[in-house]
């Protein structure tokens, strides 16, 4: 299974991020862009990879382990990001030194469990809202998200994601995301 731990934004946060978002669909160059569903909204704790069925009861024992040993925390989604001209994303305000202590924890839990993980890069923590396969400027995109505060939640729980990916070659085809495993924090 492909697989990513992640949290995932209530429905408040997400419908009201489709209403910040839908004017960017306007913008110059967003046809050429392939915009993500709010069906696969998540911020990435930790990306697994494919990981062997036989690894599964120890992984999922120590994401609960890490779960528990994090406090629930406030999180919101704010304003708007890009990686190079490729990725938009929108970002996060909040309890963010807890949200990058989470992530650590998750990649450590995988890796006690034997899941082999790239390299450990800095967190930063963001919901992509689109990608393109070219250069693109994404500036007015950023700055028409620069003034979006989302409303706050508390995040309570962390997810293990399955990630389906499209059949290859057929038109508008997306990933389809599964929740197979879920832990409350700080229990």
């Amino acid at each position: 299974m492909r697989l990513f731990v992640a949290v995932l934004p209530p429905d408040p946060a997400v419908a009201e991020l489709r209403r910040a978002v839908a004017p960017l669909h306007a913008l110059p160059g967003a046809a050429g862009m392939r915009w993500t569903g709010t069906d696969a909204w998540h911020f990435t704790l930790a990306f697994l990879g494919v990981v062997d069925d036989a690894l599964l009861p120890e992984l999922h024992e120590r994401l609960g382990r890490a779960a528990r040993r994090t406090e629930r925390f406030p999180l919101r989604i704010h304003r708007g990001g890009r990686f190079d001209g490729h990725v938009l994303w929108a970002g996060a305000a909040g309890a963010l030194d807890t949200m990058r202590l989470l992530a650590e924890r998750a990649d450590a839990a995988a890796r006690r469990a034997g899941v082999p993980m790239d390299e450990h890069r800095r967190y930063t923590p963001h919901l992509t809202l689109a990608r393109s396969r070219t250069d693109t400027d994404l500036h007015p995109y950023v700055e028409a998200l620069d003034s979006f505060e989302g409303v706050a939640w508390e995040v309570g729980e962390i997810a293990l994601v399955r990630s389906n990916l499209p059949v290859a070659g057929v038109p508008g085809e997306r990933p389809r995301y599964e929740v197979v495993g879920s832990w409350s924090l700080g229990h």
